[in-house]
């Protein structure tokens, strides 16, 4: 099995482009070396990460003979940045993967059922909550479904803003979320330069006293000249970090309003999900939730009571902060690798 990490501009994959529901997508794909796929594998990422951050996985589905898929999600790298909120929105994004998923399949590709172009789906930060919500949406077109990090929530017949539960004492370690929809990151973080501050901060690194770019309290630190103070990320080699800088920079100035604009859609979430509030029971088709239990902003806390809304739920755990797709890598992949292993049917796991 491959468990040597993606290099940018890895000749393992490539980046390609398509144009659905009016907007570009950017994706980076990979084919395994047989001539016939086992099956076909997206991987969605979140904040303030990018398809690359799949770096460590790809080649593992690779190897067990997967094709795998993993988008620019909007207002990352390639990919188009609405000026609509209504086309951030987790419905939106939940038609966006359903529609990219044919794109890439084709009208020829049949799941194991007979169904066209059904898909092992999985995601972390924003892109866990987007594989639920694509399983509420669009249950027909998912084969399976994981999700490191980001826990299941049920569509809600009750409206409260983050401010209202904040001022209750509930959910303070999302207090950070206010930051990020609000203007400042944005206006402060432009220029390639802040940019891998930022994320050299996102992603770990320390200043000369300990000093952190980011924590689920306060948001991004947006002193610039305490931002330029932290040492280097140690999820990010140098390598990689101009890679993220790189990607960054393609999306029209300021080029962090794409990543923060999935901050901004919980009232329009909230209004789109309402119709399923009601009826919803469970989701049929295998899962896998994987926690980390040093997680600051996704806590062990918010997973309590999943298990009520699946047929077929699997839980693990890795030691690790939120960041568990590198800092975790090896436990993450065999993880996954053994949920499949289970769920699969019979003749697609002969094949692993």
């Amino acid at each position: 099995m491959d468990t040597v990490r993606l290099a940018p501009h890895d000749p393992r994959v490539r980046e390609e482009r398509a144009e659905i529901r009016g907007k570009t997508y950017t994706y980076l794909i990979g084919e395994p070396e047989q001539e016939r796929p086992t099956g076909t594998v997206f991987l969605i990422h979140g904040f303030p990460d990018m398809a690359f951050g799949w770096r460590c996985q790809i080649p593992v589905f690779l190897s067990m003979g997967f094709r795998v898929v993993a988008p620019n999600m909007v207002g990352y790298a390639g990919t188009s940045r609405p000026e609509e909120l209504g086309q951030w929105s987790m419905k939106s994004i939940a038609d966006d993967i359903q529609a990219l998923a044919g794109h890439v399949l084709g009208e020829n590709e049949k799941g194991e059922k007979g169904e066209k172009g059904q898909i092992i789906l999985g995601g972390h930060d924003w892109g866990g909550a987007v594989v639920w919500r694509v399983a509420l949406w669009h249950p027909e077109l998912i084969r399976a479904v994981f999700s490191v990090c980001t826990p299941f929530q049920a569509p809600s017949t009750r409206w409260m803003p983050l401010e209202e539960h904040l001022a209750a004492g509930r959910l303070a370690h999302f207090r950070y979320q206010l930051q990020l929809a609000g203007p400042d990151v944005e206006a402060r973080v432009t220029t390639a330069q802040h940019v891998g501050h930022f994320l050299r901060g996102m992603f770990g690194g320390r200043g000369p006293g300990g000093e952190v770019g980011f924590t689920t309290s306060a948001g991004v630190q947006l002193d610039l000249d305490q931002l330029a103070r932290l040492g280097p990320s140690p999820l990010l080699s140098p390598a990689e970090l101009h890679h993220y800088v790189e990607q960054y920079m393609r999306q029209p100035a300021p080029p962090l309003r794409g990543p923060l604009n999935w901050y901004r859609t919980s009232r329009i979430n909230y209004d789109e999900e309402r119709r399923l509030a009601a009826d919803f029971r469970q989701l049929d088709m295998p899962a896998l939730f994987i926690a980390a239990t040093n997680d600051a902003a996704l806590p062990l806390s918010l997973s309590a009571g999943m298990e009520r809304h699946f047929a077929q739920l699997t839980r693990g755990e890795v030691d690790s902060s939120h960041w568990a797709l590198i800092e975790a890598s090896a436990e993450v992949n065999a993880q996954i690798v053994a949920w499949l292993a289970k769920v699969l049917p019979e003749d697609i796991r002969a094949t692993l």
